[in-house]
């Protein structure tokens, strides 16, 4: 009987050593949630950009510049003597205001400006942050934002609406450029 209790617990422990099996989920999905998000996405840029496109067409008072980041300028004023950009780190003074593509006023320069920045070490909007560095001190540009280049899809909150491309007049007034020995420290 010893022997035959041995056994049995030999038995038993030999079936539960098995190794366990991973467990399935219980719904599985294919991403196509996440095709269709890209889908939207790429809609939304084109239709924006095409926008942007018939306003800058209608207009024929300015030649626009088109960024290789995403977005469209034309100057006011333009300082061709100057050759002096913001860099990295360069505390810059700026005043700018926002308005729709069609120029009805969204933020005025009065309640913007005057602004000071740290070229790419403090918050401001894509757009804005790429485009102040294509100025020259004295430099006036309007740039045409599509919304993944301003305030997306969240939009600022208050005023600007999700995926809403805005038009963004900036005066730079002053370039304060820093050491670049401390921008590396």
């Amino acid at each position: 009987m010893r022997y035959f209790i041995i056994l049995l617990a030999l038995m038993m422990l030999g079936i539960s050593c098995k190794s366990p099996e991973a467990r399935r989920p219980v719904t599985q999905q294919s991403g196509s949630y996440l095709d269709e998000a890209v889908a939207r996405n790429k809609q939304v840029v084109a239709e924006e950009e095409a926008l942007i496109q018939e306003v800058i067409e209608r207009d024929t008072a300015h030649q626009y510049h088109s960024s290789p980041n995403g977005f469209w300028y034309y100057y006011h004023t333009q300082d061709s003597a100057a050759s002096q950009t913001p860099q990295f780190g360069d505390l810059v003074e700026f005043e700018y205001n926002i308005t729709t593509l069609e120029g009805t006023p969204i933020y005025t320069k009065d309640e913007l400006s005057p602004k000071t920045y740290r070229i790419d070490q403090e918050e401001l909007f894509g757009g804005l942050r790429e485009g102040l560095k294509l100025m020259k001190e004295g430099e006036t540009i309007t740039f045409f934002f599509p919304s993944h280049k301003a305030y997306g899809f969240y939009g600022d909150k208050n005023r600007i609406g999700r995926n809403v491309p805005i038009s963004a007049t900036v005066t730079l007034k002053d370039i304060n450029q820093q050491d670049n020995n401390q921008n590396q420290n």
